[in-house]
């Protein structure tokens, strides 16, 4: 396989069975049974997530053990701050797999030829979801759950080009109130804290576990909105397109893995809670308890034209705000074979989600078409 460039080191979570050493990235490789017995070399991979409990499947399949069970061999980059950042590590070679959502589809338009393996964070059954969303407001900011029209005229912080942004303008659009009636701040969801608490902003709107936390650390700050069907959720776990052609038989392995460890998240969510205080450092448990709550309705990993629709809905809205350019093409981006496999193979990995509706059921040959998935797909 490919030889591998200097990498970073990950440090070893608390209580997890694992060693993640400094090596190289840049594509997989061939252990050495250093016993010298007949044990099965383990392929050896390298990933990155990013900071935030919607990521956490991640290094919970190394946790239990999921990679290895799949003969893989997975070594974590230290967690990255943003999308960006991790698909920057993407395209410099230093790891094979990231999980990221609408910061793909600008980097798609600035030539990096990624695509889309599978689903970290959405739905495969229906167009919207957005449990792990909500909206924060400081206190005194005049903004009411009651009467939301009092948006209009606030301060309000998101990253501007993420999914916290689309679920402003969805939001908006929702309530029938032009994006030009806010004051959008882009914002970083670790300042969000302190930009209410200096009334720099009158709301935040940002993904778990940040909507819980902004709640314990600004005194009387408030829940405005949770979810509400507003936008589609896009997280997809993405790898470089040569990378996949050359490993099919790695990809579809961290696919069955990556299900394992959604499967597991939703079926004991207490303990991914626990899972989650080891690694986002500085998460306490009642907010990883509650923030899990939400998170694990947003744990279906399979490929379906409501996926489709999901990435080109949200392509759509970024560009109408002039965030990335006109014409994305998300046929170009899926490539559904791997993961529609793992589900024909493991469907015990997805028996206990809601069942695709007939006419969004896709195999490798799907094309997409917008007015049939549209209509294939429950809006929520």
């Amino acid at each position: 396989m490919n030889h591998r460039k200097p990498h970073r080191a990950a440090a070893l979570a608390a209580g997890a069975v694992m060693v993640l050493s400094a090596a190289c990235g840049g594509g997989a490789t061939v252990d050495d049974d250093a016993s010298g017995g007949t044990a099965p070399q383990l392929v050896t991979v390298d990933a990155g997530y990013v900071s935030a409990v919607d990521q956490l499947g991640l290094p919970i399949a190394l946790e239990i053990g999921a990679f290895e069970e799949q003969g893989l061999d997975v070594r974590l980059a230290q967690p990255f701050p943003t999308g960006v950042d991790s698909l920057n590590a993407l395209q410099a070679g230093e790891v094979d797999f990231v999980q990221v959502g609408t910061p793909a589809i600008g980097a798609v338009q600035r030539g990096l030829d990624v695509v889309l393996l599978g689903s970290y964070s959405g739905s495969a059954s229906k167009r919207a979801i957005d449990d792990t969303m909500a909206v924060v407001a400081r206190p005194g900011s005049g903004i009411s759950a009651a009467d939301l029209a009092t948006l209009r005229g606030k301060r309000i912080g998101v990253s501007v080009g993420s999914i916290n942004h689309l679920y402003l303008i969805g939001l908006l659009n929702d309530l029938q109130i032009p994006v030009a009636d806010v004051e959008i701040v882009n914002t970083a969801p670790p300042d969000m804290p302190v930009a209410l608490q200096t009334s720099g902003l009158d709301a935040a709107i940002v993904w778990d576990p940040w909507p819980i936390t902004i709640r314990q650390q600004v005194e009387g700050s408030e829940e405005i909105v949770r979810g509400g069907g507003h936008i589609p959720y896009v997280g997809y776990i993405v790898a470089m397109r040569e990378f996949v052609e050359q490993n099919p038989d790695v990809v579809q392995r961290f696919l069955v893995a990556r299900a394992t460890a959604d499967k597991w998240m939703r079926d004991n969510p207490d303990e991914a809670a626990e899972a989650a205080t080891r690694w986002l450092p500085g998460t306490e448990p009642a907010v990883a308890q509650e923030a899990m709550q939400y998170n694990v309705a947003q744990l279906d990993p399979r490929f379906s034209a409501c996926n489709y629709t999901a990435l080109d809905t949200v392509a759509q809205m970024l560009a109408e705000q002039g965030v990335t350019q006109p014409g994305f093409t998300v046929d170009d981006r899926f490539v559904p074979g791997p993961i529609t496999t793992v589900m024909a193979e493991r469907p015990d990995l997805f028996d206990d989600l809601p069942p695709i509706p007939e006419s969004a059921r896709i195999d490798d040959g799907y094309t997409y078409d917008r007015d049939a998935a549209l209509a294939a797909c429950p809006a929520a």
